[in-house]
């Protein structure tokens, strides 16, 4: 892919309001003679570029070939990402989605997913799911079989178990350790009173003192993580779909619905154009529907990775450019054509592990591997 620029993205904003408010924000103006991309006008494949192909977060990485060999095989696109998602899913060494996750305030497991079939143009999503461990599924069969598109709390619950799912406790002993720690650290009453000599000693007994587990309990207590994974789907022929799956934000009050499972926002396709989806702070997202503007920015001739970070310009001008605000989260952005060409694009140069670089997941046939993302500001922030 080209070497992409801000100075390039400012110059082919392709809306003119939401430019003219980009520009003012970062003081740089629209070269003359700009000319703007006609509509729907999805660029040619970039070289290099290849069908099949997949790409998720980095969480996803593992996961990716599961996904591969159905498309492979001629298998449907949605049943190739949410086949890879599932992975994930059911790792309970993965604290991110499914079970295992981190849960929220009062030690629940809360999940949240949603999917969208380019093919057919459906989708189907589900929201705040308690002991449901595979909601990518489950928002497939609302899709399927039902005449709503978003189920939500206790009715999800009921419609599952009504379709065959298993109930589960998705709290894992790992996961209830961490919520343990992160209520000694933040409640006065969930520790022993301050004349107890072991009352310094809690949270080493909580993880019977294994430093690796104290010291990753100390950094999720410190940066709630907000554990998703985001997977889009391409065939050989062109068809796109994608499914975003979630425990959602750590320690979140009970309810709190992040953008994975909103269409238009933690997930958008249109199986004429392709797909977007996100990581990171929900809340965020929401506000600039980043999925469906990843794709319309598509629509009108960007590529993948210069309409991801159309979107999270979008997120910094609504704070106006101020780090300090900026710094208090992540996010990530993802996108694939219907040529097979993809992209990503992070708000922060650093990923949530240890400060790495941030990546994402990419399988195009042959391999899976991890890519850098396009990073917004080239320099660490929100700490992992």
């Amino acid at each position: 892919m080209d070497r992409w620029t801000r100075r390039k993205f400012f110059a082919t904003t392709l809306v003119g309001s939401a430019l003219a408010g980009t520009a003012r924000l970062f003081g740089r103006s629209v070269p003359e003679g700009t000319v703007l991309v006609e509509e729907n006008s999805v660029p040619p494949a970039a070289s290099g570029a290849k069908r099949p192909v997949m790409i998720s977060s980095a969480n996803g990485l593992h996961a990716l070939g599961k996904g591969m060999d159905i498309l492979k095989s001629g298998g449907d696109t949605l049943d190739a990402a949410i086949a890879a998602v599932t992975v994930v899913e059911d790792d309970p060494n993965d604290d991110s989605v499914g079970y295992g996750g981190l849960p929220n305030e009062e030690g629940v497991v809360e999940l949240d997913a949603s999917v969208m079939h380019g093919p057919t143009r459906r989708a189907g999503s589900v929201a705040s799911v308690q002991r449901i461990k595979n909601v990518a599924r489950l928002a497939k069969t609302v899709m399927e079989r039902t005449n709503h598109v978003m189920i939500v709390g206790d009715g999800a619950r009921r419609f599952a178990v009504a379709e065959g799912f298993e109930e589960m406790n998705l709290l894992t002993d790992h996961s209830r350790k961490i919520w343990l720690a992160w209520k000694a650290r933040t409640s006065f009453n969930w520790h022993p009173g301050t004349d107890s000599p072991e009352w310094k000693e809690q949270i080493a007994e909580i993880f019977d003192h294994d430093a690796e587990q104290i010291a990753y309990a100390e950094r999720v207590i410190k940066n709630p993580p907000t554990g998703t994974i985001n997977c889009l789907a391409v065939n050989e022929k062109g068809e796109v779909s994608g499914t975003t799956t979630t425990s959602g934000l750590a320690w979140k009050i009970a309810g709190r619905i992040g953008d994975s499972p909103i269409i238009g926002a933690g997930l958008f396709v249109d199986g004429e154009v392709g797909g977007a989806g996100s990581t990171g702070k929900g809340e965020e997202n929401i506000k600039i529907s980043g999925g469906h503007t990843i794709v319309e920015m598509m629509r009108k001739g960007m590529k993948p990775a210069e309409a991801c970070l159309e979107a999270m310009g979008r997120v910094v001008h609504n704070y106006n450019g101020d780090k300090k605000k900026l710094g208090t989260f992540h996010l990530y952005f993802y996108a694939v054509n219907k040529n097979g060409d993809y992209g990503s694009a992070s708000l922060w140069k650093n990923g949530y592990e240890e400060a790495n670089v941030a990546k994402f997941a990419v399988h195009d046939g042959t391999e899976a591997r991890l890519e850098h993302c396009k990073t917004f500001f080239d320099e660490v922030g929100h700490e992992a």
